[in-house]
């Protein structure tokens, strides 16, 4: 996967147990299509934690990921200005996510990158 654009958003969260199937079919079937649309986003990616094994050093170690959010979303953008945008509002309040998912979202953290080198893969 190479990255085209300039910017780089992550929404990261957790999710009541009672609620994560709702939040994961409210989130492939309305928040991402609602994001992807959004003018100035490039591509929207959900992602969810797991175990890390690698192998660094002629060591390999596990690290069982420890007060991380489980669920990410990526958004590569062209500009910040994408985030303040009415565009962006409109969609990060449509359909049932502000209602019945996000009150039930804890542990949230937001992060912007600059992409300094988005050389692509094999």
């Amino acid at each position: 996967m190479a990255i085209t654009g300039k910017w780089i958003f992550t929404a990261s969260m957790d999710v009541d147990a009672d609620k994560e199937a709702l939040f994961n079919e409210v989130y492939d079937t309305e928040h991402i299509p609602h994001l992807s649309k959004v003018p100035g986003v490039i591509s929207a990616t959900r992602l969810k934690i797991d175990t890390l094994r690698v192998t660094m050093g002629g060591e390999t170690k596990t690290v069982e990921p420890q007060g991380l959010p489980r669920y990410a979303c990526v958004l590569e953008l062209d500009s910040p200005d994408v985030l303040t945008s009415a565009a962006f509002a409109k969609a990060v309040d449509a359909g049932r996510w502000p209602s019945h998912v996000r009150p039930f979202t804890r542990n949230r953290q937001h992060t912007l990158h600059k992409v300094l080198n988005a050389a692509g893969g094999k």
